[in-house]
């Protein structure tokens, strides 16, 4: 059995983590309405281009833009995998990271070729551990994430798929449900759906007027409509983060609290033992003089 000064060492340890744990929550804590309140914020804008986007095809039957286009056979598919930069937030990038490589494998099956582009540090080193092709990565973005950082990556895969190298982008990320929950989520980016571009609610139709044309307006409007999927899925992701985190080190709090619960009960079993035995040997020292 540990000495007495051995448990009370532990427990001064055990403390010691159980200040830096509540303090990562509180902060995370901080941090989770801050990323919440800029997640919901970005929704209203891709949903607006959306419905732009949709109203002007509508209104230009005749010009199908190559987002638009389904592919025939698909050959090379792209992923985009938005991770964390940090750990210390439950299973969140094991879960995002297990059904990315279970889709992975479902495609590889099918004879294709896989390329990705990485946007988180636990994301990029997961893919060059499995020795996947990384064509481009985005990592440090923080906590408010720019768009401007997320352009360049993403416009190395958008561009192949513009000149047929690529059929099919994924993109996967995890969605912010509530601040217990987080679901991973693997969706196909491109090509667009004609299920995402329509819009049952549209009761009128407008007539534009174009400059400089209404090809170069669509594709204009479709770029920045991918854009705006990207960079809401790395918002949802960091909302994700900051609730699982403070989930995550709240939890270890509360263990860290039924730990020094235990080992107190410990160390005052070995003091209470350690005073019955001095106590014994006084007695039997008493009785033999």
């Amino acid at each position: 059995m540990a000495s007495s000064k051995e448990i009370r060492g532990h427990i001064k340890s055990v403390e010691n983590t159980r200040k830096i744990t509540k303090a990562m929550e509180m902060v995370a804590a901080s941090k989770m309405r801050k990323a919440q309140d800029r997640m919901r914020a970005s929704r209203p804008y891709s949903e607006i281009v959306r419905n732009i986007a949709a109203h002007m095809a509508e209104t230009n039957p005749e010009y199908i833009h190559p987002f638009t286009v389904e592919r025939d056979s698909a050959k090379r598919i792209g992923f985009i995998v938005v991770t964390t930069d940090k750990g210390l937030c439950g299973g969140l990038n094991t879960n995002i990271l297990r059904v990315t490589t279970n889709k992975m494998r479902e495609v590889e099956e099918a004879g294709n070729e896989i390329v990705t582009v990485a946007v988180g540090n636990k994301g990029l080193g997961f893919l060059t551990r499995i020795g996947a092709k990384v064509l481009s990565l985005a990592v440090q973005l923080g906590d408010a994430p720019r768009l401007e950082r997320l352009i360049g990556p993403a416009q190395a895969l958008l561009g192949k798929y513009q000149e047929n190298e690529i059929d099919a982008i994924y993109l996967c990320y995890n969605r912010f449900v509530n601040t217990m929950k987080q679901e991973p989520v693997v969706e196909r980016l491109l090509p667009l759906s004609a299920d995402t571009l329509k819009t049952g609610s549209m009761r009128h139709s407008w007539e534009y007027i174009y400059e400089p044309d209404a090809p170069s307006v669509i594709d204009m409007l479709l770029v920045r409509y991918v854009e705006a999927l990207i960079y809401q899925a790395v918002a949802e992701n960091i909302a994700s983060e900051q609730s699982a985190r403070m989930v995550a080190m709240k939890s270890a709090s509360d263990n860290a609290g039924n730990v020094i619960s235990e080992l107190r009960l410990v160390y005052n079993k070995t003091r209470q033992a350690a005073i019955t035995t001095e106590l014994t040997e006084i007695v039997a020292g008493a009785a033999a003089v």
